[in-house]
């Protein structure tokens, strides 16, 4: 712990968010390329993806690095961690990393989103690691149609990890991309899967993220609509709302024939969560940014490798604190998507 760990010196930035959660990035490979991330074109080509290179192994913060930011973090008042990626399962060393993070006193949680193609083999090493919550990313429920958005036939290790996932007691939450003329005809699917299975199911609107994305305004429809179309499958009454619990907005889905389940809407462009904003985000390049949707960033990497002290890093991490926007812009954007505030490649930023 350092001499600045006390309750005192909590994360607070200049519009009152306390900021207690720190998403990291830990690598920007990925075993499958989704058309709105890491899209088909120059695919794997002489170590090519769409907006360029991999990274290199050397380039990536090492564990080491990262354990040091997080216990940094968690010293300031952090006390909440997502891994994330690309794909995290795919950086070997995960599970003794994540051993690691378990033992630093004062971070209470640490959750993990994934795209699921590995969470059959292993699910069971997470769970004895300490992990109790995932999210999946999972766009369809139609094996045809996931070869179609992802460019890979892995449809049935998803289901297979997710179905092995559940029957050690995780807590899942599943990740739907919504996109119109895409997998809209499948939300009813989604929300009947929310009272069948012990799955939390979220809708997130689509957004545009990254200079080469594929988003289209043709394929955007609201959090509004999408509730419209599941209402058919039941009754949804809202959460009450409570701070940090995440952008969702929580619903419980009731069914005629008494079934419950637990449905969520991330709408981004159509009702902005700003200012719940709770976050910050550790790309795969080591760069720590305040919000997903502004390039803004502090290269951590810089100061890591140059031998800064851990004060200088505290300092870092709270001038990127302090420097965290009021909002983002993407409202504007979705009038003029040329008027773009985030041009990072969204496998490397972390999903």
């Amino acid at each position: 712990m350092t001499k600045n760990s006390s309750p005192a010196s909590l994360l607070i930035d200049q519009f009152s968010r306390t900021i207690t959660y720190l998403r990291l990035s830990l690598t920007d490979r990925c075993n499958l390329r989704c058309m709105y991330c890491m899209p088909q074109e120059e695919q794997d080509r002489d170590g090519q993806v769409k907006t360029g290179r991999f990274l290199q192994h050397s380039e990536l913060l090492s564990y080491e690095e990262l354990l040091r930011v997080v216990r940094l973090a968690v010293s300031q008042g952090m006390n909440k961690l997502r891994l994330t990626g690309g794909e995290p399962l795919v950086r070997r060393g995960i599970l003794e990393f994540i051993q690691q993070l378990f033992l630093l006193k004062g971070l209470t949680e640490v959750r993990l989103t994934t795209n699921g193609v590995l969470l059959a083999e292993y699910a069971q090493r997470l769970y004895n690691t300490g992990i109790r919550h995932l999210n999946v990313s999972l766009d369809t429920l139609v094996a045809d149609k996931f070869t179609k958005i992802t460019g890979r036939e892995y449809f049935p290790k998803v289901w297979a990890g997710l179905l092995e996932a559940k029957r050690l007691g995780f807590k899942i939450k599943i990740n739907v991309v919504a996109m119109k003329g895409v997998n809209d005809d499948e939300f009813l699917d989604f929300a009947r899967m929310a009272v069948e299975q012990p799955f939390q199911i979220r809708f997130i609107e689509f957004m545009p993220v990254g200079e080469k994305s594929t988003w289209q305004k043709e394929q955007f429809i609201s959090s509004k609509e999408i509730k419209a179309m599941i209402s058919g499958v039941g009754t949804l009454t809202p959460f009450q709302k409570r701070h940090g619990e995440g952008p969702a907005r929580m619903y419980d889905l009731s069914t005629p024939e008494g079934k419950k389940g637990i449905v969520g809407f991330i709408s981004p462009i159509s009702h902005h969560f700003c200012d719940q904003c709770n976050r910050l985000r550790l790309t795969s390049e080591g760069k720590l940014r305040a919000c997903l949707l502004n390039d803004r960033e502090t290269d951590l990497k810089v100061l890591l490798r140059g031998g800064a002290s851990d004060e200088a890093l505290i300092a870092a991490i709270r001038q990127t604190i302090m420097d965290k926007p009021q909002g983002h812009v993407l409202d504007q954007e979705f009038q003029a998507p040329e008027r773009q505030s985030c041009s990072g490649q969204m496998s490397r930023i972390g999903g």
